[in-house]
């Protein structure tokens, strides 16, 4: 019995900054940024949205576009690492909004969570659901990506932002794709990257003083919330190749293949922190299934050799057939954690719908920060170009407005109080309690038709 992906929809945000603006304000060389990294626009939330709103319009897009009930989805699934509270999970957002349009106790046998671990979350997700419908068939599971990526202004980071959501629908005998068993892992526990909970002390509050009740704290610390990641980029590149290349082999192995497994796959969905780092970190494994085509290469290091063959003929052809397909639609979204892999997987088979396939195989390399990597594979299923067509990625991607910088620092800081485009029929944010001391905090969202 065959179990995978059925269908996919995505949402992102209406704005973006192009980052030829952001590069020629961070005294930043733009074809750096362009042709180095392979970056186009940073997508960026309006006032009204967050992780929610993006999670919960992908999820009504498929409920329409697949005319499913809520009473037919067992299980909703969401891979994050941007919830927007402590306890409450993003699922249980979602459920008011969807009984909204499909009636009261529509979604109340449905079982929701959220999953985090950084930029992997969604695909650990996914393989939850999988062996669930693989244990029942019957069933039908949805799994939802949804971040926002975002970085301190003028920080290293800055220019890989992105916002968006994937959802996927889950079931037996699925459309587009079904999974393999094998899965290859490795893990290891490190600080890469990483939100940490952060205090300041009531003493370092001019205000307070003697450890009064402030904002209703009566702890002497107080905890602050910060989106933004502690990180160290280049360790970070570090983590990425030694747990992608583990997973790889361990996957490799599992499998008891002679030839390199990326051989028998038409293209590959990689985690993209930014457009072109998968390409960048692919050399790793390639240098090892292909040492003789490395070691022809000039230089008198291993480092230089292998420079060297990112700019051969082989293995440009194996970044245009494998990798490039999921770069186009994240060179005009960004970074978007726990979306970024699925993103790459509905533009690999978008830009690929029309064209003649020669394997039916997918490759997925998976990683969060952490650290954790997973290598799997799908394989396509008959319905698969009908499906992805649903999605009109690249026309939808074409509707999006450019904002300029002042708008965007205005945004990133929270400074706006209307939105920038005003929403239509889309779920907002509409507001966050702060009068009801039962309710204080609480977010309520509409959708807004």
């Amino acid at each position: 019995m065959k179990v995978g992906i059925s269908a996919l929809q995505i949402d992102f945000p209406k704005l973006y900054l192009p980052i030829e603006v952001l590069a020629e304000n961070r005294n930043i060389e733009p074809l750096k940024l362009i042709k180095g990294l392979g970056l186009q626009r940073m997508s960026f939330p309006d006032v009204h949205q967050d992780t929610v709103c993006f999670a919960a319009n992908a999820l009504l897009k498929l409920l329409a576009a697949e005319q499913i009930h809520p009473q037919e989805i067992d299980r909703i699934y969401v891979g994050t690492e941007s919830g927007v509270d402590s306890s409450k999970p993003v699922a249980s957002f979602l459920l008011p909004l969807v009984e909204e349009k499909y009636g009261e106790n529509s979604t109340q046998h449905c079982d929701v969570v959220d999953l985090t671990f950084a930029c992997i979350g969604a695909v650990d997700a996914m393989q939850t659901c999988l062996d669930y419908v693989r244990l029942r068939p019957e069933k039908k599971c949805i799994v939802i990506a949804s971040d926002v990526a975002k970085y301190d202004l003028a920080s290293g980071g800055e220019y890989t932002q992105g916002s968006g959501a994937v959802v996927m629908l889950i079931e037996a005998n699925p459309k587009m794709l079904s999974f393999d068993l094998t899965t290859g892992v490795s893990t290891e526990g490190v600080f890469d990257f990483f939100k940490p909970r952060r205090t300041v002390s009531k003493n370092e509050i001019q205000e307070i003083s003697n450890n009064t009740e402030w904002q209703g704290v009566l702890e002497n610390e107080i905890s602050i919330y910060k989106e933004q990641p502690v990180f160290d980029g280049q360790y970070s590149n570090e983590c990425y190749i030694n747990r992608i290349k583990s997973a790889y082999f361990h996957f490799k192995n599992q499998k008891t293949s002679e030839k390199a497994c990326f051989d028998n796959w038409e293209f590959i969905a990689m985690h993209l922190p930014y457009c072109f780092q998968g390409r960048r970190t692919f050399q790793h494994i390639v240098a090892e299934e292909y040492p003789n085509a490395v070691e022809e290469q000039s230089g008198e290091t291993f480092a230089e050799k292998l420079k060297a063959f990112t700019k051969s003929e082989f293995y440009r052809k194996l970044v245009t057939e494998k990798l490039y397909p999921s770069e186009v639609a994240s060179a005009k979204v960004g970074n978007i954690y726990t979306g970024s892999i699925f993103l790459g997987l509905a533009s690999a088979l978008y830009y690929k719908k029309e064209k003649e396939l020669t394997s039916n195989k997918i490759g997925f390399i998976a990683y969060g920060s952490g650290s954790k990597s997973k290598v799997f594979e799908a394989e396509l299923e008959g319905s698969w170009k009908s499906q992805i067509a649903k999605t009109n990625l690249f026309e939808e991607l074409e509707k999006t407005t450019a904002i300029d910088f002042k708008t965007y620092e205005a945004l990133h800081k929270k400074e706006l109080t209307n939105s920038v485009i005003q929403a239509s029929n889309e779920v907002v944010l509409i507001g966050i309690e702060k009068e009801n001391p039962v309710l204080i905090g609480k977010r309520n969202y509409v959708f807004k038709a």
